[in-house]
């Protein structure tokens, strides 16, 4: 098993993990919404130069398809000689550019005592197909994470259908419903008893809304949890089991208080409190070890003894109870009833870190951020060149650099660029940003999920020796 990343990024703890989500908690809530109005008054005027102007510092905006030239983005911000040379190579007779975003002004324009169209710079056959070449491989990848991440999708199709049989099964076939979750989560304590990196994915929203996506979306980013912090190969599976039993006493309570999306009366949240007890008589009849058994019934237990239905306090609830309880609360945020209430995956961390901190296990909670990152798969983020982008994955190992597929009107969203921020040193995440405060355009091309929703898989290891 890895070691905690703790050892490994000892700057993403304490101190400053707290000042990095409330910063992000504050801009999404506040200054977005002021910025997001301004522009929407006083849109960023665009001018033209001529090839001869470009200078370094410009930031440049190239009218062509994403496939006719050789850079990373239709936009970006001019950094060296030969980029220049690559643009006038273009053919392009004039060039937008974005004043407001530039560090230079454009080099005045060339006069000549006879108008005549200024010859190309010669041709560097080289270096152009270098960075072809470059542009090729850049294509193959994000091919390749397309591909990867339809695999993994596939892996949670299957993985939600098993949940969806145990959830059916639970009442009528208890033994047989074990056996079903036993297999599932035996494969994914599998998939995650490696050295390699496991990187967690938000699925599409076309995967679908059942009741049992909680469940799964529990013990999986339990388990990853589990993973994170070193717990032994019986531990998970008893991690694993209990998550994905920690809800089903919620079938013996009536739709109408579980589907209610105004405050719950005092009766019916003593009724919705009795949950626990009933999952854990359901538990019993399954056969889950004891361990298992304790997470089903304390998965609503705080640190603070503000919980329920024991009202236990600290080490009176067991260290996997405690585990779980942290992951029901951001799925249960990220995903309330009622979408209205929804908060984005980083909005969710921020509140449980600095608003709840008392009521979770702080070493596990710690632990969690840097499992699924600042910015978890789901998020809606605006990168350092103005991009507003949405994290479709994450790797524990380098938990502030995601893949983001990014927005760029000039690219049809079917070919969207997904960005591996490992790979782009000069770029980063400035901030989080609200699905609903974004334009209606860039809501449609990113699509974000109105379910946030996981699975993960090991990367697949190169055909490279």
């Amino acid at each position: 098993m890895p070691c905690t990343l703790a050892r490994k990024f000892p700057a993403l703890t304490g101190t400053y993990l707290t000042r990095l989500i409330q910063r992000n908690y504050s801009y999404t809530k506040k200054a977005y919404r002021r910025n997001q109005s301004e522009s929407n008054s006083m849109p960023n005027p665009s001018e033209y130069i001529a090839p001869d102007q470009l200078c370094i510092g410009l930031y440049v905006h190239l009218d062509l398809s994403w496939m006719d030239h050789p850079f990373t983005f239709n936009s970006f911000k001019i950094r060296s000689q030969k980029e220049i040379d690559t643009i006038r190579r273009l053919g392009l007779s004039l060039i937008r550019y974005e004043p407001d975003k530039c560090d230079s002004l454009p080099l005045p324009p060339r006069v000549v005592a006879v108008p005549e169209e200024a010859p190309p710079p010669a041709a560097d056959t080289a270096n152009d197909a270098t960075i072809m070449k470059e542009k090729a491989a850049r294509v193959e990848q994000l091919n390749r994470i397309r591909r990867e991440i339809g695999a993994v999708e596939k892996k949670f199709h299957k993985a939600a259908e098993s949940a969806r049989n145990i959830r059916r099964n639970i009442e009528a076939q208890p033994q047989l419903a074990f056996l079903e979750a036993e297999t599932l989560v035996g494969q994914m304590v599998t998939m995650l008893s490696t050295d390699e990196p496991v990187v967690i994915h938000a699925m599409s929203n076309k995967l679908g809304e059942g009741v049992y996506f909680h469940s799964l979306n529990v013990s999986v980013l339990s388990l990853m949890l589990a993973r994170m912090l070193n717990i032994n190969a019986s531990g998970m599976r008893d991690i694993g089991l209990g998550a994905l039993f920690h809800d089903f006493g919620k079938t013996d309570i009536p739709d109408a208080i579980l589907l209610k999306t105004e405050p719950l009366t005092t009766s019916e949240q003593t009724f919705l409190e009795r949950h626990c007890e009933y999952g854990l008589a359901i538990a019993r009849k399954a056969g889950l070890t004891k361990p298992a058994q304790d997470i089903v019934m304390q998965h609503h237990e705080y640190m603070d003894g503000g919980g329920y239905p024991g009202k236990l306090a600290g080490d009176e609830i067991t260290t996997l109870a405690r585990l779980v309880t942290i992951v029901n609360t951001y799925d249960n945020l990220c995903n309330p009833v009622n979408p209205a209430s929804a908060l984005t995956p980083s909005e969710t961390l921020a509140q449980m870190f600095a608003l709840n901190r008392t009521k979770f296990d702080q070493e596990q909670l710690q632990a969690f951020i840097r499992c699924i990152g600042v910015y978890p798969p789901g998020s809606i983020v605006q990168l350092s060149n103005g991009m507003p982008g949405l994290v479709l994955s994450a790797n524990p190992a380098m938990p502030l650099k995601p893949n983001v597929l990014l927005y760029d009107p000039e690219v049809p969203d079917e070919q969207a660029v997904i960005v591996n921020l490992g790979q782009v040193p000069d770029l980063r995440i400035n901030h989080g940003l609200r699905p609903g405060q974004l334009p209606l355009s860039i809501h449609r091309y990113l699509n974000p999920r109105t379910r946030v929703t996981y699975f993960f898989d090991a990367p697949p290891q190169s055909d490279e020796q």
